[in-house]
């Protein structure tokens, strides 16, 4: 078993380290609020005051946090893991950040010998939770086949993706789709209420035809439960989207319905939706409609 360091316990990071903790790995946490990290010590982990103390002695240091912001400052900042980090430990970032960055994180730990994996994940609370996150991951294969041991407790399935950079590029295809799908759904919804139909029968044929996807099923049920409690917040699709319209810049590639879908997200941030789960994407579609969709 492996000694860990992990830095992060939001929404996600929580319960990664209970499924590390359950595999038999001695885990020692770290997070800005120290009392996030009081559950998790009374499972088993150990708490830790600073960065510094958290990666001292680990052989792998992971960390899932919100945003380029807090990616630099907890990866690249002052008393920062980059500068707190021995040589020859494995460093992986769970995160879903530009690559631009990830490349800089890349930079800082390869030039003092230690191994990086960018490794973001898809899923929610639920599948952090449960063990049933998947993750992609791009950085030395050789590597990515060592840490394994830590990966395979947090996920359902990883797949190699390729040299650095790959996994955090795989990340924003794959919250295109993300994105994409929430927004159809709502738009599903939506005409079939102005058409007379109901939207709990179409939910049922959705559930059955090849095109049902979870997205259609769990966010089409939360819509028209009105529950909109967070899981994956609509500021941060809105944060992804952005990064997604980035990378799609540098290719040279204008993905249909990403502008369409970034603004009715947008609408939502600014109606006060931010912090509500990005299901909350269908509500601002069926407002615009004069649809009410939940009781």
């Amino acid at each position: 078993m492996a000694d860990v360091a992990f830095i992060g316990l939001g929404t996600m990071g929580s319960g990664m380290v209970r499924n590390l903790l359950r595999a038999g790995h001695a885990v020692r946490v770290h997070n800005r609020d120290a009392t996030k990290a009081e559950p998790l010590v009374a499972e088993g982990a150990s708490a830790a005051s600073s960065i510094a103390d958290a990666v001292d002695g680990a052989e792998f240091v992971m960390y899932c946090l919100s945003d380029d912001d807090a990616v630099t400052a907890v990866a690249l900042g002052p008393g920062g893991v980059a500068e707190s980090v021995a040589p020859g430990t494995t460093v992986l970032d769970l995160s879903t950040i530009s690559p631009e960055l990830g490349l800089r994180e890349r930079e800082a730990y390869e030039a003092r010998g230690i191994d990086f994996l960018d490794a973001p994940v898809f899923g929610t609370r639920g599948e952090a939770a449960h063990g049933g996150l998947w993750i992609v991951v791009g950085g030395d294969e050789a590597v990515y086949e060592r840490a394994l041991t830590v990966l395979e407790p947090i996920a359902e399935t990883t797949h190699y993706m390729g040299p650095g950079g790959s996994g955090h590029r795989m990340k924003l295809v794959g919250n295109l789709l993300v994105g994409s799908q929430i927004r159809a759904i709502g738009d599903a919804l939506v005409l079939a209420a102005k058409s007379g139909l109901d939207p709990a029968k179409v939910l049922e044929v959705a559930a059955v035809t090849d095109f049902r996807t979870p997205i259609y099923a769990g966010v089409g049920a939360r819509s028209l439960a009105g529950d909109h409690a967070p899981d994956f917040a609509l500021k941060l699709l809105l944060k992804d989207l952005g990064l997604i319209k980035a990378q799609a810049d540098a290719t040279g590639v204008q993905p249909a319905g990403l502008d369409t879908t970034t603004a009715l997200v947008r609408e939502g941030v600014d109606r006060g939706y931010g912090d509500l789960n990005a299901s909350a994407l269908v509500q601002v579609i069926a407002e615009r409609a004069g649809v009410q969709l939940a009781p």
